[in-house]
């Protein structure tokens, strides 16, 4: 190999990339008559029609096998379908635990049984998952849970304490990495996952409202919960094996980086105007372009990895604190280069986009795991610590 060849970035292969345009096509007329600040919340953007319309067009569940109702195809296929719904801000929250994590975790580490039934119904847009891991006082400490599963008759005895759930209250389903053996301080020895019926007695949902006025946080308590057998996924004691592998997923997709992606096409619309074009302003697009097209060969780098069966927990976590910075950048810097102008200028729907993604942007270095220990991580990785 040359030197040129082994310096070539990692491409999305030319089948998967040919979706790109059927995608488009469909989303300029689903989205049209949703405004900028709507759209915004994009992946967070919870709309179950939605969903199932994209069910009904394979368009979940892409890389699960056609025998579970999947359709078979590329790793790289969700990653073009992915960066489309960013890119337009298509309100896919309802989905989109289920399809980026939770049906591969299952069908990875799930028995047939669980396979059989829960992945169909993610396929179709019909079940929706939330993530069961932080939980109070543990903050990314992830290895610290206290909420237990205690084994008995019936199957498992559910007890304890789950926060920052994204959409429990509309979920059917929730993973969660529980103790199943041991105590807090053997870290991660004796942690395992179970699936979580939230219909189940027992459980009690709250919302969180947060800054910008949305209730899509959750606690979720769980007292005396009865678990069947089946509730169990993988083997026992092996949670912290399956969930670190489930991480790689939820830390380097491209929702790490277009998160203010709507924000800054808003932006970019009125800085392209006569009354919006600024000297400043074309060097704060050039400034931010050049900084999310090597995040993203690095996420889509990433990807390559994933599909190749490795588990690139570092590589991920770099993308999502990178990602996240750039994320954060852009409505602090939009908002500097807006309000140093005239207001009565700026179209009201793109100050309300701003609104929303200030509000919101706190949130996205929290998310997925906080930035302190994504840092702890990468260290880690590279032997400094």
């Amino acid at each position: 190999m040359s030197t040129l060849e082994s310096l070539a970035l990692t491409g999305i292969p030319a089948e998967d990339e040919a979706l790109r345009a059927e995608v488009r096509a469909f989303l300029i007329e689903a989205t049209r008559a949703m405004p900028a600040h709507i759209r915004a919340r994009s992946w967070m953007g919870y709309n179950a029609e939605f969903s199932r319309q994209l069910g009904a067009k394979g368009w979940i569940g892409v890389t699960l096998p056609t025998a579970y109702g999947g359709a078979g195809r590329s790793a790289f296929t969700r990653y073009v379908l992915v960066e489309e719904f960013l890119n337009f801000g298509a309100p896919v929250g309802a989905h989109w635990i289920a399809d980026r994590q939770s049906a591969p975790l299952i069908l990875k580490y799930g028995t047939e049984d669980q396979k059989q039934f829960y992945i169909p119904k993610v396929c179709r847009g019909e079940a929706f998952f939330c993530i069961g891991m932080s939980e109070p006082n543990s903050g990314s400490d992830l290895a610290s849970v206290k909420s237990r599963a205690i084994p008995n008759a019936q199957g498992w005895l559910l007890n304890g304490q789950k926060i920052w759930t994204t959409y429990a209250h509309h979920c059917q389903y929730m993973i969660a990495l529980v103790r199943t053996s041991g105590t807090a301080e053997d870290r991660h020895k004796g942690l395992s996952q179970v699936i979580v019926d939230l219909s189940l007695p027992g459980v009690t949902v709250r919302p969180i409202r947060d800054l910008s006025g949305d209730s899509h946080f959750c606690e979720v308590f769980f007292d005396n919960v009865q678990l069947g057998h089946d509730a169990l996924i993988g083997v026992e004691g092996q949670g912290w094996e399956q969930v670190t592998a489930e991480l790689a997923f939820e830390r380097s997709g491209p929702e790490r980086l277009f998160s203010s992606i709507v924000l800054f096409e808003q932006w970019l619309q009125y800085v392209r105007t006569p009354q919006g074009r600024t000297e400043s302003a074309q060097r704060l697009a050039g400034k931010v372009l050049t900084q999310l097209a090597p995040l993203r060969a690095m996420s889509v780098a990433v990807q390559q990895k994933l599909v190749q069966g490795a588990s690139p927990i570092v590589e991920a976590a770099l993308v999502k604190e990178l990602g996240t910075t750039l994320e954060q950048m852009i409505p602090a810097a939009l908002a500097e280069d807006l309000f140093a102008r005239d207001t009565e200028e700026i179209p009201v729907e793109l100050l309300m986009t701003l609104k929303y993604i200030i509000e919101a942007s706190p949130s996205f270095s929290l998310r997925g795991g906080t930035r302190d220990i994504l840092r702890g991580m990468i260290a880690r990785g590279l032997g400094l610590r």
